[in-house]
């Protein structure tokens, strides 16, 4: 441990240079004008990789964004981590938001502000830092593989297909993915699962033509107050999704599962004042952590209609668009909660209405075995770094991934992820801890070491 906390010291200004740089570039790949930044983002990732030592690195092409893969096999007999994350990021809106610009990486309080600081770029490229330790310090124990992507915040459609084509390439003993959180930092955890995603889209049309409000209004309905009400008919009273059959496949926790996930520390009043609300929401009968973490959700992620300028337009809108989301736990799929989704839309459609709903992307969820040399490994890697034994928990996002991983290429996937549930992922002023950051690079390579020695 002392040669690692000794070479991180050596390095931190340049180490955070670096990654101030890979922060700089926009790779939003959502939106099409960031296309010249994504690519760019790929071209350093790729650049780092080989700096730090790593073997046969490709831009591999695909029908969107590229793939970043890159290796270091120092004996074919020894086990293989496959590492994954991603390099682009959510879109930065809305941008008035932000205290400082936020490709700009800004440092304020110990903490680095800017988008991508923690989903997921200063969380993989502590990788390819502890790779670089590793390999600078000639205790690199295993051998690596790196699978960096560019379309994770966009569904991750064309990673599949480049999976399903390279299972050779790819093979290994085990994924390991830091693009989750821990409790605290005093209070070190692993996410041992993920729910799964239904993201789609819905429309409501109502006249041909936008109207005006005082002529038409009473006498023709309005898409948006149609749609207004088909969405808050989606919860009763106790915040409980109304959709037939939604629940059917949920496997409930026992009880010594729901007494072992809330055990872990929580300051209610600490969560709320983070947030700035005076009370929680949520499904009756549940936890925060049982609600984040174990049951499924269904969101309403953006909606907008009509006018929206400065000023005032009397108008009576032709249509009216939301985005949706709904988290899934295990048993769920997402293509059979994406039609039970889309047929009760439908049907709950007034006549005076016509009604669309186009899915978008999904996932499913995971759960990681926690008795799994790969996972005991992680244990104890936390536990030397920290001085303490991390926490279960269950996380609330979504990485579609890690269920291809294991139904492609056979492989569980490990989630030790350094960031923290405040850290404003997909939000304004969306920051990561310096501390955290050097935390993981000092981490890192102890899963390594102990991955392999209890491998053998």
């Amino acid at each position: 441990m002392q040669h690692i906390k000794q070479y991180v010291e050596q390095n931190k200004q340049r180490l955070l240079d670096e990654l101030f740089d890979l922060l700089r570039l926009a790779s939003v790949s959502a939106d099409p004008k960031y296309k010249p930044e994504v690519l760019k983002t790929a071209d350093y990732v790729a650049a780092k990789l080989r700096d730090a030592g790593a073997d046969n690195v490709e831009i591999c092409q695909t029908a969107g964004y590229p793939i970043v893969y890159g290796e270091k096999i120092i004996d074919v007999s020894k086990p293989t981590v496959l590492v994954y994350g991603h390099y682009d990021v959510q879109p930065p809106d809305p941008l008035e938001l932000w205290k400082t610009p936020p490709f700009e990486p800004t440092v304020r309080d110990g903490k680095i502000y800017a988008r991508g600081a923690c989903d997921d770029k200063g969380q993989f490229y502590m990788h390819v830092k502890a790779f670089e330790l590793m390999m600078q310090t000639g205790t690199l124990p295993c051998n690596i593989k790196f699978m960096i992507e560019g379309e994770e915040e966009v569904g991750s459609s064309n990673l599949g297909i480049f999976v399903k084509a390279n299972k050779e390439k790819l093979k290994a003993d085990v994924v390991l993915i830091s693009d989750t959180s821990m409790i605290s930092m005093e209070h070190p955890s692993l996410e041992t699962g993920l729910r799964g995603l239904s993201y789609l889209e819905v429309e409501v049309t109502g006249p041909n033509r936008d109207l005006h409000s005082g002529v038409y209004g009473g006498a023709v309905a309005n898409p948006i107050t149609v749609l207004a009400q088909m969405i808050a008919s989606l919860h009763d009273e106790n915040n409980h999704i109304t959709i037939p059959g939604f629940y059917n496949d949920v496997v409930p926790l026992t009880e010594a599962e729901r007494k072992a996930l809330n055990s872990a520390p929580y300051d209610e009043a600490e969560y709320k004042k983070d947030l700035d609300v005076t009370e929680l929401w949520g499904e009756k009968g549940y936890s925060t952590f049982e609600r984040t973490g174990t049951r499924p959700t269904l969101e309403l992620n953006g909606i907008w209609g009509g006018y929206i300028g400065e000023g005032a337009k009397t108008v009576l809108p032709s249509k009216a668009n939301a985005k949706i989301s709904m988290r899934l736990v295990p048993n769920q799929t997402s293509e059979a909660i994406t039609k039970l989704f889309t047929d009760h839309f439908l049907s709950i459609a007034p006549p005076y209405v016509k009604v669309t709903v186009t899915p978008h992307h999904g996932g499913e969820p995971a759960v990681t075995p926690t008795d799994s040399i790969a996972y005991r490994a992680a244990q104890k890697a936390i536990a030397e770094s920290f001085g303490k034994e991390p926490i279960p928990t269950r996380g609330g996002g979504s990485i579609p991934i890690v269920a291809l991983f294991e139904a492609e290429l056979g492989l569980k996937t490990v989630l030790m992820g350094f960031g923290l549930d405040s850290d404003a992922l997909h939000s304004p002023n969306e920051k990561y801890d310096i501390y955290n950051y050097y935390k993981g690079i000092e981490t890192i390579p102890l899963f390594h070491k102990y991955f392999a020695e209890l491998s053998n």
